[in-house]
């Protein structure tokens, strides 16, 4: 009898890890085309993948040699185009933008993993340094599942500054909550664990999150803020929630942010 409820264990794991990733990521496999009465100067560009991938991306550079680029990693589901029009204010400043998109979103190759997606992320560096762009001169902008590779790479490298919107602490943390009655984070294979590599980051941090936010609590984003270094701002809005923080204000509030630090 426990040689076959064993078994059965066995077997629901390896169906957990078989299955996992097609239930934590929601591409959108379409390639969408820029909007340009939203973004009319903007270049659909392409870089490739240190594992051989090639991406596209929108991209504008900065009006002025002083500006820096805000790279943009979008959360999970949708593609990049629905992002587009959240960028408006940044551009109206002159800012460059570099809006990035993930293998296996925005019809491009490959599929959604977090070494994937980590990788995706150093090629769009990789893309502005090519053109004349430091890192010193890049802020990086996270939403939601983009907030696991934005802190990654400032961890790694020192940004100008980094933006965190609605972030997390890990996925495990995020599937516990979940689903706290069965041990469901220790199967977890892409963990994106912010919080243990947030100490490393050096840069000026923004993080807003919405009190409201029912799709990644608060309270996760108020724990990877007490875990940052200064310099750090952090801003809770009572009445937004996940997907809403533009409505009430997160482009202000970014660059209110940015013209602190002497960056726009």
């Amino acid at each position: 009898m426990w040689a076959s409820w064993f078994q059965g264990l066995d077997a629901v794991a390896s169906a957990a890890l078989s299955w996992q990733r097609h239930l934590m990521y929601f591409p959108h496999g379409g390639r969408p085309e820029p909007d340009r009465t939203v973004w009319p100067s903007v270049d659909v560009v392409r870089y490739d993948t240190d594992d051989g991938l090639t991406l596209e991306a929108w991209h504008q550079p900065p009006r002025a040699a002083n500006l820096p680029t805000l790279v943009y990693f979008h959360g999970n589901a949708g593609h990049l185009g629905m992002r587009a029009p959240r960028l408006g204010a940044y551009l109206a400043r002159g800012l460059g933008v570099l809006l990035t998109s993930y293998r296996g979103f925005s019809g491009n190759q490959g599929h959604p993993n977090e070494a994937g997606l980590y990788a995706d992320g150093r090629a769009a560096l990789r893309f502005l340094e090519a053109r004349g762009c430091s890192i010193e001169r890049v802020v990086l902008y996270g939403e939601s599942l983009g907030t696991g590779v934005a802190v990654e790479l400032a961890a790694a490298r020192k940004p100008a500054a980094l933006v965190l919107e609605a972030p997390y602490t890990s996925i495990p943390d995020i599937a516990a909550w979940r689903v706290p009655i069965a041990p469901v984070a220790t199967l977890i294979l892409d963990r994106f664990d912010s919080l243990s590599k947030v100490g490393r980051v050096h840069a000026p941090l923004l993080l807003v999150h919405g009190e409201e936010d029912h799709t990644i609590p608060v309270r996760f984003g108020r724990r990877l803020f007490e875990a940052a270094n200064l310099p750090k701002e952090g801003v809770f809005i009572p009445v937004a929630g996940h997907t809403n923080l533009y409505e009430h204000g997160m482009a202000r509030l970014v660059l209110d942010f940015l013209a602190r630090h002497g960056l726009c």
